[in-house]
């Protein structure tokens, strides 16, 4: 009965890790779009940080009072940590935004890759992955990483002939949101260096919410808390940076005001998610679905926007997919293990008891 609700929750996991992967592309070409209507990124990390908070009031503060009994108390020591991931979270979002206004969003799911192998050198160093040559679990962890990096490698630097014949685009003006990679202009190559930046952060933000869930396993309660601090922190940040610019902060009914929206929805669920998977799976759980991203991308690409599928695109897309599942099944070998393990553990301690009474 254990296993079978195991593997329902993996489930929902998995569809729900993909789900956010795919509306985080999604968001991220509508952010594309919103800049080119004159939305700054400041205007857009406050107006959907503060919806965040309120959409996640009511639930929190729910959930805090239905768990208080059961969860630890929330010290000072674990609202610094939230803090810092606060900080960590504000930083990465500013230059990440920034790097998709001096770039494009294809070019951010691209960079997005570098995560899982930060993810995973991190976690070993913390001691909260295993990297053993001697497991076949962990080697198939550590292969289905290399693979996915690869595979993404492929798609973003080897295009090849089209692999389906000439489509016309439905939106053929957004077509411009996604220049080649071939592009050597300055703002290129700061939009790359910015997102570069943002995804190592990225990786440590990781590590951190693994060790605030083991500390404070309520992921609804913490997003709030992230949520009202990171509103605070860029909205200082805004005003700083933004001094000269105070219309930026008015705002207009257009797809702007869409995307603040979205992003309003959007984010806290993406967070909460993200939370909840680092509590159930890891770190490197929720890394390996970074590659995915530029697969997806790719699709909907073709889909949407009438780009190209070439065949650099359909071999790297095939190698991510076998990556990933690589990875999903070492994270399954190892559950399986730890299961079997307790399992055995189990009989043991009832025989200790029994011996304890018949003595």
């Amino acid at each position: 009965m254990a296993s079978v609700d195991l593997h329902r929750r993996d489930a929902v996991l998995l569809t729900a890790m993909l789900s956010t992967e795919t509306a985080n592309v999604a968001m991220n070409t509508l952010f594309k779009a919103a800049t080119s209507k004159g939305l700054n990124s400041y205007t857009f990390l406050v107006y959907s940080y503060l919806i965040g908070s309120l959409l996640l009031l009511l639930p929190s503060h729910q959930f805090f009072s239905n768990r208080s009994r059961s969860l630890p108390p929330l010290s000072f020591s674990i609202l610094c940590k939230i803090g810092l991931l606060g900080l960590l979270g504000s930083t990465y979002q500013i230059t990440g935004f920034i790097g998709i206004v001096y770039s494009n969003p294809t070019l951010s799911s691209a960079i997005s890759n570098i995560n899982p192998a930060i993810t995973f050198i991190l976690a070993v160093i913390f001691r909260m992955e295993k990297a053993s040559l001697k497991e076949r679990s962990s080697v198939a962890k550590m292969l289905g990483t290399l693979v996915s990096l690869i595979g993404a490698l492929v798609v973003v630097l080897y295009h090849g002939p089209r692999v389906f014949t000439e489509s016309s685009p439905p939106h053929p003006q957004l077509r411009q949101l996604s220049p080649p990679f071939s592009s050597s202009n300055s703002d290129w190559i700061i939009g790359g260096s910015l997102l570069a930046i943002k995804d190592t952060l990225v990786s440590v933000a990781f590590i951190l919410q693994a060790h605030i869930m083991n500390e404070y396993p309520a992921p609804l309660t913490v997003s709030f808390i992230y949520f009202s601090f990171s509103s605070i922190l860029i909205s200082c940040i805004g005003f700083i940076a933004e001094k000269n610019n105070p219309s930026m902060w008015i705002l207009r009914f257009d797809i702007t005001l869409l995307c603040i929206l979205f992003g309003g929805i959007f984010n806290p669920a993406y967070y909460a998610i993200h939370l909840w998977a680092v509590r159930n799976k890891g770190p490197v759980y929720l890394a390996i679905f970074r590659p995915l991203s530029i697969l997806i991308a790719v699709i909907m690409g073709a889909i949407f926007l009438g780009d190209f599928l070439y065949l650099g695109s359909l071999v790297g897309g095939i190698l991510i997919s076998l990556g990933f599942y690589t990875v999903m099944w070492g994270k399954a070998k190892e559950e399986k293990a730890k299961l079997l393990s307790l399992s055995e553990e189990a009989p043991l301690l009832i025989n200790s008891k029994d011996d304890q009474i018949s003595v």
